[in-house]
């Protein structure tokens, strides 16, 4: 299958975004402003009182003269102190609003998209845009956004009082001003695509790993483990090339940004000696302008520097909001209704590489409440068939129709509460026990959960977990055994209660003692219910009402396992060998 990671968003997109996000929070906005302007406003009375004092010192007035400047200052102080907090924690929680509403969308979204396009994408692409863009984009909310914001206002009003004290002063100060501009336009030219190749660099790097580790089996069983080390090990040096890039750029912009520093403090020096030299302004005044300019370097500096978190936010940004715009499934105007509970395969065939089918002209009817087992050689389309009948996957052509409707007359919704698919890899949820089954029924009562953990014979070590139906399991939680998981699983079933269910391999992860309990499992989960199930065991399709043999894609044989039996084809060929093989004998 190939790889096709999800968007990401363009920049314009990206702002429109951000101001929808906002929109709710315009009034919350205003007030975290406000606040923080103030204490930038209230912070710039510190040069011209330190100004003062030093006029005061120059005039040689005595000591009491500077009790009440003194004062002032400490007052300033405290002031700017007390609206800094507050505006901080308003633009605090503006930030962790917008990142609520930010999550749940994505949340939503990523869920509502078709299976078959975040299979095609990797997990490793989503994980990493949940996990690692999710985190960046916090830690700018929580940090560089009131940082930026506090920033930005003292530069403005710093300047604002340079041109009170003397206009002079301003056009002094503004020197440094072009070196600064050049300078971030400069870095966000290159910081901007380095940091979404960053982020895309990562999320191949998750994909690698996770491919390497979920297939751990089968790359010990090739002989690939040399072939993934080496793979992982080049994803890892481009993630720190990246990285090294990175620091060397960042490097570059801050000894730029210090030469507009030594700029900027020659003019403010050269002007205020000038004028005061031409009684233009006291000392003070020019203390109180030296003071104002050296006083811009920290947010200036701090707003500069966040420009890096910005970008890095932004590039996090916009993966998230390329998720947020995809669309989801589509839904048909008017949902058919199946009829029954049949399944019917017409010429169905599918490719995840042009050219490379896996399925080829497959043919299959399933009456209602018949059990079809699927059986054939690893990679003969077992799986794939079992995903497209679950409408999962779509396939490359031929027809699929449940209970007489095919899958885009039904629509997502209608499919997934006609057909359901279990498979070996089940996922325990983190919480109590009965809140995982209710995921399958919310409504359902606790009768019902015991009724459902009864019927695929997972009542009896259920209740016997230290608080029943309300231990808490998963992660963190009571860990549960591979056969119990997979019980979980069927009891699951069991609640949503299909008219259609395929099992894929769902008992084969189990051991021997293992799979007779699930089998056993399963057989009383499927009650009722038209099912095609995936066998790993031939002993599962030896009790299941027909047998479809798969190779290469093809189905090759169909009938009762006795039927195929007599035939000696090729499914005679593959239950002799498993009858024969040592605790699969049969009588």
């Amino acid at each position: 299958m190939t790889t096709d990671l999800l968007p990401v968003a363009s920049a314009a997109r990206t702002r429109a975004a951000v101001g929808e996000l906002l929109r709710p929070h315009r009034f919350l906005a205003v007030a975290a402003l406000a606040g923080l302007a103030a204490s930038a406003g209230v912070g710039l009375l510190a040069a011209p009182l330190l100004g003062r004092i030093v006029d005061l010192v120059a005039q040689d007035r005595p000591a009491a003269a500077v009790t009440l400047p003194a004062l002032l200052l400490a007052g300033v102080a405290i002031a700017q102190g007390l609206l800094a907090v507050a505006g901080t924690a308003l633009t605090a929680r503006l930030g962790e609003g917008v990142l609520a509403r930010l999550r749940e969308r994505f949340v939503a979204h990523a869920m509502a998209l078709p299976l078959e396009r975040i299979e095609r994408a990797g997990a490793g692409d989503l994980t990493a845009r949940v996990t690692v863009d999710v985190t960046v984009i916090a830690d700018a909310v929580r940090r560089a956004l009131p940082e930026f914001a506090r920033s930005v206002l003292v530069i403005a009003l710093t300047l604002v009082g340079l041109a009170v004290l003397d206009w002079r002063f301003l056009l002094a100060a503004l020197c440094a001003v072009p070196v600064q501009v050049v300078t971030a336009r400069w870095y966000l030219r290159r910081s901007t695509p380095l940091y979404t190749q960053q982020r895309v660099t990562t999320g191949t790097q998750q994909q690698q790993l996770l491919d390497t580790i979920g297939g751990a089996a089968t790359v010990r069983a090739f002989g690939l483990a040399d072939d993934h080390v080496a793979r992982l090990g080049r994803r890892a040096q481009d993630v720190v090339d990246l990285a090294m890039r990175v620091v060397g750029l960042q490097t570059r912009f801050f000894g730029r940004l210090n030469h507009a520093e030594f700029i900027g403090v020659t003019a403010v020096l050269t002007t205020g000696f000038f004028l005061v030299r031409a009684d233009a302004v006291t000392i003070g005044t020019a203390s109180a302008a030296a003071l104002y300019f050296i006083n811009l370097f920290t947010p200036v500096n701090q707003a500069l520097f966040l420009l890096d978190t910005a970008q890095s936010a932004a590039a996090s940004l916009a993966r998230l909001v390329g998720v947020v715009d995809l669309p989801p499934e589509a839904e048909p105007a008017h949902p058919a209704a199946p009829r029954d509970a049949s399944v019917s395969v017409t010429g169905v065939g599918h490719a995840y590489r042009p050219g490379q089918d896996v399925l080829d002209g497959v043919d299959l009817a399933i009456a209602p409440g018949t059990r079809v087992a699927l059986v054939g050689a690893s990679g003969a389309g077992k799986t794939t068939l079992a995903t497209i009948v679950a409408g999962v996957h779509r396939p490359s052509r031929g027809t699929v129709r449940l209970g007489g409707a095919t899958l885009a007359e039904l629509g997502p919704a209608r499919i997934r509460r006609t057909a359901a698919l279990v498979t070996q890899e089940v996922h325990v949820f983190a919480g109590p026990l009965a809140d995982d089954l209710r995921l399958a029924r919310p409504g359902a009562s606790d009768a019902e959960l015991r009724d459902a953990l009864a019927a695929v014979g997972a009542l009896g070590w259920a209740e016997a977990l230290p608080d029943g139906l309300a231990t808490v399991v998963g992660d963190g939680g009571h860990a549960l055994t591979v056969v119990q998981a997979q019980q979980l699983a069927l009891a699951r079933l069991v609640l949503a209660d299909p008219p259609i269910a395929i099992l894929d391999e769902a008992t084969a992860e189990a051991g021997s003692a293992g799979s007779r309990v699930l089998d056993a499992a399963a057989r009383r989960a499927l009650e009722g219910r038209t099912a095609l199930v995936v066998a790993h065991r031939l002993g599962q399709a030896a009790t299941a009402d027909r047998v479809v043999v798969l190779d290469a894609g093809r189905v090759v044989e169909h009938g009762t396992h006795d039927e195929l039996v007599a035939a000696g084809g090729r499914y005679a060929q593959l239950w002799a060998a498993w009858a024969q093989a040592p605790h699969h004998r049969v009588p």
